[in-house]
Order: structure tokens, then sequence, then C-alpha cells
């Protein structure tokens, strides 16, 4: 295998043949020395691409099959009931609900989008494993593990861009709108997700470069790399122009320069480490300027001041009684440390308390996208009840913190 920085002599994209004569637009031939990647570009939401899919590899014959899916897609889309036998407990004790969560949201707008378009997103990807599977050559999982992905787009996304980014996922999950005849054609004709990751790319840019740009480079790189001299690759039509760039250009990929997470900033540790300091340190000026009795009268205001929003935020989800409970006495201390939250508290022990029933996973991809069914679902009450009482808790600690601070003068 050749070395992550080594160039190899390519040449450019040449007029694709192959055994069918002229392929249509969909499909370019590339060349890497020795080596032919047949470029197979999809609308992953089209049937006409199941097809050329399937036609190119029958024809083809090649030496083996990449697809633009990491080992976590390939789980998602080749395993659609793999919900339910996820160990909710240990995704909450690890701190990857939100991930979870993510993870739930997107598998909802692919349904609801394959609801209407009537191929399910993905299904080229499994034609092309199956095609794979079927002339027994290799499959080659050529995308960048989606966890690295938006962990990478998170650390890259300016602070005062997060927030629109949550509240964007969020608004999105309740989205009823109708699709017209005509928009359903247009999205049968393009790479829906690339053009979703576009649109987010130009309200912010470093979004643009992990989400697309990076990935464009990854798997040209696993395309080259893949073993044997004929290649078909299956992708979004999004990424075609930027991997035929790479080839073209015969740009050097560093697939651990990609796959590296940055680590937090030291600024944001101490940020994180500040707010609690604050608090306990104003509490203790306190305590030493005006005695031990106002000191407890500003310990018991910060007690309330994240207890009782809290647990209202567990009511609100109509979480278990002992759920509200620990909320309230579980986020005066959590909000005084970064490490965890209240939300990840409350969340386990309502998942302990009511776990969630098989139906839940079964229809959890329909019921997030009601707002009603939150509450019915026992899976779903889980995630308001981290979402809730940790809400609550932020504006415990604003409020608490204000009005300690103030008292110091």
């Amino acid at each position: 295998m050749p070395d992550s920085d080594a160039s190899l002599p390519l040449a450019p994209p040449n007029p694709p043949t192959g055994l069918l004569g002229q392929y249509d637009s969909d499909v370019t031939v590339l060349t890497a020395g020795d080596k032919t990647i047949i470029l197979v570009g999809t609308a992953h939401v089209s049937q006409e691409s199941v097809e050329i899919v399937k036609l190119v590899i029958e024809q083809e014959q090649p030496d083996g099959v990449c697809v633009e899916l990491d080992t976590k897609r390939f789980e998602a889309i080749s395993h659609p009931n793999r919900w339910e036998s996820l160990d909710l407990k240990e995704i909450i004790r690890r701190q990857q609900l939100s991930t979870l969560m993510v993870n739930l949201v997107l598998a909802s707008f692919q349904k609801r989008l394959g609801d209407k378009l009537g191929v399910l997103p993905g299904t080229e990807m499994l034609e092309a494993i199956r095609m794979a599977e079927k002339h027994n050559v290799p499959v080659i999982l050529g995308d960048r593990d989606v966890r690295v992905t938006m962990r990478r787009a998170w650390r890259n996304t300016p602070f005062w861009r997060k927030s629109l980014l949550v509240s964007s996922l969020m608004l999105s999950i309740f989205d009823t709108t109708e699709v017209s005849e005509d928009e359903i054609r247009n999205l049968k004709k393009q790479d829906v997700l690339s053009e979703m990751m576009k649109e987010l790319g130009k309200e912010v840019p470093t979004l643009k470069v992990v989400l697309i740009d990076e990935r464009d480079r990854y798997l040209a790189k696993k395309m080259v790399e893949a073993p044997g001299k004929r290649t078909v690759a299956v992708v979004g039509a999004g990424h075609v122009a930027g991997i035929c760039q790479t080839i073209e250009q015969q740009q050097s990929v560093d697939l651990e320069e990609l796959n590296y997470i940055p680590p937090v900033s030291p600024i944001w540790k101490m940020v994180g480490w500040s707010i609690p300091l604050l608090i306990v340190g104003s509490i203790a000026w306190i305590g030493w300027q005006k005695g031990a009795d106002a000191a407890g009268e500003n310990a018991l205001f910060w007690i309330l001041a994240n207890g009782i929003p809290s647990g209202i935020g567990g009511i609100l989800a109509m979480a278990h009684p002992l759920t509200i409970l620990t909320a309230f006495v579980s986020a005066p201390f959590t909000s005084l440390t970064p490490v965890i939250g209240v939300g990840y508290v409350t969340a386990f022990v309502q998942a302990y308390l009511q776990p969630p029933i098989v139906r839940d996973f079964q229809t959890v991809a329909e019921d997030i996208a009601i707002p009603f069914r939150w509450w019915k679902s026992r899976l779903l009450r889980v995630f308001l009840a981290f979402l809730l009482p940790t809400i609550g808790s932020i504006i415990g600690t604003w409020v608490g913190g204000t009005r300690i601070v103030s008292n110091l003068f």
C-alpha cells in the first residue's frame, strides 16, 4: 500500500466507455498509474441510480467495489432495526446521548424522505455491496468515520455558530413541509445530502471544508489504495467533482491528518472550570467578609436557583418522580463541574426506572417527528429527561451566579 503522502502518476478523466459503450454523465473513468477507477455519481434517493450501479458493476467486472460509507453508516443502512439492540444506559454512561439523538434525527429524515420518494437513501450503496458479494469481490468502505467527521465539524465551528446549528437541527425534526411532485423529480436527480451540506457550508464555510472537501480527498485516497487494478466507486454526485480534482491534480492526501480530532482548547477548559471556581470563591469570600450566615444564604440560593428549574424541567418531561427529585438534588452540584451535566444523570435514572421497550425503538423514526409522541415514547422521554433539566440548570446557573457575584459588592 503506498505511503499516505505519496503522489501517484495520474491521468485526467477519460471518456467512459467500458463494455456498455458510452456511459451517461453519471459515470466517470479515472486512471491512476495502471489502475482504473470507474466513478459512479448517484443521487442517493433515485431508483435510476440503483439501476446504473447494478449495470456498471455487472458489465465492468471490477476487482473491488468502493462505496461512500463508513462502518457506522454501513451498519445503519444494512441493519435498520439496529436500535433495538442498543444498550441505552451504556450510551448515557459514555456521555454519547447527544450523538445518538443526532443519528435518530438523521434516521427520521431519511425515512420521511424515503417514504416520499419511494427509495430509501442509501439503497444504491446496498445494491453496490450486494453486487460485489454476488461477484465475490471485496467491498471497500471508503468514507471517513462519521464520528470523526462530526467531531471535526463541531470543533471547527465558531462558538457563536454552534447554537445556530443546534437550533436548526431541532427545528428540522418537526418540519412537515410537503414536497411537490416537481421537487420530488429534482430530488431524484441530485445528491440530496451533499446539496444540504453545501447549503450549510454557505452559512458556515468551515463546515463545508470538513463535511465535503475533506471527505472528497479521503474518498479519493481510499479509491487509489483499493486492491486490484479495476475499481468501481459509488459516491454521491456531489463528491464527484472534488474526487476528480484530487486525482487529476495529484494531490497528496494524509489519512492520519484527516482522521485527527483537534483537542479541546485549554482556554475552553479554563472557562469551564472558571465558573464553578467563581461561584465557590464568591461564597467563600462572602463568608469571610460578612459571616457564615451570609455565606449560607448564598449557598442556599445557589441550590434553589439550580434545583428548582432543573426539577421543573423533569416535570415538563413527565419523567419518573425519582428522576425529578434527582434533577433537583444533582443540578446544584453538576453545575459546579464541567465533567458531567445534570442531563446525563437524570437521563440515566429515567432509563433505569422506565427503560424503553422494543416498540419504542421500532417506531422512533416516526415518533421523533411528531411532538406529542415524545411524551408517549419511553425512549424519547429519556431524551426529554436529558434536555429539559439541562436547560433548567443552565438558567439556574446564570440566575444564581449573577446573584451571588453581585452580593460581593
